[in-house]
């Protein structure tokens, strides 16, 4: 065995990403020893059910139904059950007893993160989630270690691969949102409850995590502003392709300054038009990419996979190994950056630009009211463009209006009270406009 000492691994979940764990560490066992200078030994898979048919036929003696009894003793920790409990409370008892934590558990790290995080700092454990966040990409380590001495400032990113998948196909194929939706489903993009995805909380879980390293401040998961893409149809794709942009659900967290000069930290999910040079635009089907713009390190772009089996057992494994090797070499784990506890300001005070699209009278003077409007709530217009349908006896026209930057208050007042107005028939669509490109 080369001399090698054993570390014990208990691993929690057996599901597609806990096979793939699991066999990976049985696999590679050789290899990962001589890279980490320990073997990992797996001293069980605590799972539902042991006869539940599996993406990789796992030996039956490693599997067993008692989890609590499985975390005691272990080394490490990896932890790939899903969902708040038992989960957090098995991740609890496993810190208490010394034990590094790997998880690949988004909604809880976005629920009870900092609570984890305490714990495992308190025993000095390392508690590890790169796979919480896109899958197979590295984000969590460069902006909580590679970028920790640097002043980040955004990150703006497709997280969600199933609702990148649907609005890809609408814009690619013309595909309508229901039968978009249908393909992605049958070909298992979707979760069981598909709301988790097509309502953006999957995505907001994430904006917590990604928000919360990047600036160094507890952002909970309900402070972010959530849009999902149920709302978003085929004529808007088509609009938003004709003028040069696509949708994407967009997950975007940045530093503010709010309207008192007070800088805090804005966390948001919500469709948007982003142009078609940017580098997020290219990012088809179900794959994920992060863009962040730092002071120093300028813009970086992370993409890759965002799920799947294999894939997301691949951080989890870098998980892994970084936690073995502070076994082999000692000493504590390492603390998340102290908080710099920013305040967290809400949607009002976002900047950002519209576009709105509304059906006004086709008659002299429309214009200039609608300018008037926008005017007198600080809102200026950065395109306008009308069309009139075909027929002398049209009685109806379509304004597309470009704005400004402009914050978030003042354009959403500024829609509203285009709703009010009389010269307007109807507010069509309104869509954010994000990005720089």
């Amino acid at each position: 065995m080369n001399g090698y000492r054993d570390l014990r691994v208990a691993l929690l979940g057996g599901g597609s990403v806990g096979s793939q764990v699991a066999r990976l560490l049985l696999e590679q066992s050789d290899e990962l020893a001589a890279r980490i200078g320990a073997r990992l030994q797996l001293t069980g898979i605590a799972v539902r059910d042991i006869h539940a048919k599996r993406d990789v036929d796992l030996p039956r003696e490693l599997l067993t139904t008692d989890a609590e009894r499985l975390v005691l003793g272990a080394d490490i920790v990896v932890e790939l059950m899903g969902g708040i409990e038992p989960a957090r409370s098995l991740i609890l008892r496993a810190i208490e007893g010394g034990a590094d934590v790997i998880t690949a558990n988004k909604a809880l790290i976005a629920a009870h993160g900092p609570e984890l995080a305490e714990a495992a700092e308190q025993v000095g454990a390392q508690l590890s989630y790169e796979a919480a966040v896109a899958g197979a990409i590295p984000i969590i380590r460069p902006l909580r270690e590679s970028l920790a001495g640097d002043h980040v400032t955004r990150v703006m990113g497709i997280v969600n691969g199933s609702t990148n998948y649907i609005l890809d196909r609408m814009d690619r194929f013309g595909d309508s949102a229901e039968e978009a939706m249908r393909v992605a489903s049958d070909l298992g993009y979707l979760e069981a409850d598909p709301t988790l995805d097509v309502e953006g909380y999957d995505a907001a879980q994430k904006a917590t995590i990604l928000a919360s390293i990047a600036f160094h401040t507890e952002v909970p998961v309900d402070t972010v502003h959530r849009e999902g893409i149920t709302s978003v149809t085929q004529a808007q794709i088509e609009a938003a392709a004709r003028a040069g942009y696509v949708i994407k659900l967009l997950a975007i967290a940045e530093r503010l300054t709010d309207s008192n000069g007070v800088e805090g930290v804005s966390a948001r999910v919500y469709p948007a038009l982003i142009s078609r040079e940017h580098p997020l635009a290219a990012v088809h089907g179900g794959k994920n990419a992060v863009f962040v713009e730092a002071e120093a390190a300028g813009e970086l772009m992370f993409y890759g996979a965002g799920a799947g089996g294999t894939e997301t057992a691949s951080a989890v494994l870098g998980d892994l190994v970084t936690a073995a090797r502070r076994h082999v070499a000692g000493g504590p784990g390492i603390p998340g950056s102290s908080h710099a506890a920013l305040p967290i300001l809400p949607i009002g005070e976002v900047f950002t630009r519209y576009q709105i699209m509304l059906q006004v009278k086709d008659e002299p003077g429309v214009l200039a009211k609608i300018a008037g409007l926008l005017s007198t709530h600080g809102v200026s217009a950065a395109s306008v463009e009308q069309s009139v349908p075909d027929g002398e006896d049209a009685e109806q026209a379509t304004l597309v209006i470009g704005t400004h930057t402009a914050r978030e208050s003042q354009l959403a007042a500024t829609v509203q009270a285009l709703r009010n107005n009389d010269a307007v028939a109807e507010v069509t669509s309104v869509l954010r406009l994000e990005g720089n490109s």
